[in-house]
């Protein structure tokens, strides 16, 4: 039996219980890729990190980042609660920025007042072909004519292809067929014209049971997307979780040379893990 620190926070939110739920196993040197997995696939969250000391030059800490069924490379919301676990727990970056290694390499995390804000790692989109397009049209029960645009964010895990929605109330009513949908990682996101927030956004993927409450890779490439696209500023508000009954907030800022992904995180159970 092996015993050690842990962690639950909620990321992309400030208040308990409105955002997305994170395990954080501290100093988790000993544990083999097996042990990993199978405690991810115990909790039952959408993903389980693992924090390490770092063996790559440059970077404070290590994290291993797993789903209920496999390792990712990179995740944004394990990024913000690993980072926040590990600075609540004593820990300080060498320099000004903190320096999270992780299988994508190695990503800049900066404070941002009460929000932690991570530098998104770079990705190769593409055109969405005519067939997909059909695809994930019926997948989400729409008519073609109402995706006004479509793109494909990365061609890594997590995989997703952006969809964007003329209005809100079209977004909300969706209830996509989760069976159709396959291996697809489908991001959906709306303008919100006047509000607190500036956009809409769900994620729908098999890997995380269906839908994310709020999913920080799904905005970074969002955002690579829509910013100099024009269909966004430079700055905006995302909210996402709002059909799940969670008020996620994600803060994006593109300053000319980062897509910087922000938000608060909160810890809800500490304590001692034995496994």
């Amino acid at each position: 039996m092996k015993r050690f620190a842990f962690s639950q926070m909620d990321v992309f939110t400030g208040r308990p219980g409105l955002g997305n739920p994170l395990a954080v196993v501290h100093g988790a040197v000993g544990l083999s890729d097996a042990e990993m997995r199978r405690f991810a696939n115990w909790t039952n969250l959408s993903e389980t990190s693992f924090l390490l000391p770092p063996d790559q030059d440059g970077a404070d800490y290590k994290v291993r980042i797993f789903t209920p069924k496999a390792e990712l490379p990179f995740a944004g919301h394990p990024t913000l609660g690993s980072c926040h676990a590990w600075l609540a727990a004593g820990s300080a970056p060498k320099g000004d920025w903190i320096v999270q290694q992780c299988g994508a390499g190695l990503v800049r995390i900066k404070r941002d007042g009460a929000r932690l804000a991570f530098a998104a790692p770079g990705a190769v989109q593409g055109d969405v072909t005519a067939a997909l397009k059909a695809r994930i049209a019926a997948v989400l029960g729409v008519p073609e004519a109402e995706l006004l645009a479509l793109r494909q964010l990365s061609e890594r895990a997590p995989c997703w292809t952006g969809v964007m929605l003329k209005d809100r109330q079209t977004l909300l009513a969706l209830k996509p067929d989760f069976t159709a949908m396959g291996e697809l990682e489908i991001g959906v996101v709306a303008p919100i014209p006047g509000g607190e927030t500036d956009f809409e956004v769900r994620g729908f993927a098999g890997d995380v049971g269906g839908e994310d409450p709020v999913t920080g890779s799904l905005n970074a490439g969002l955002a690579r997307w829509l910013i100099p696209a024009g269909r966004a500023p430079a700055r905006y508000v995302a909210a996402q979780g709002t059909a799940l009954g969670r008020a996620g907030r994600v803060f994006v800022d593109h300053d000319g040379r980062d897509f910087w992904i922000g938000g608060e995180s909160v810890e809800v159970v500490s304590g001692t893990l034995t496994l």
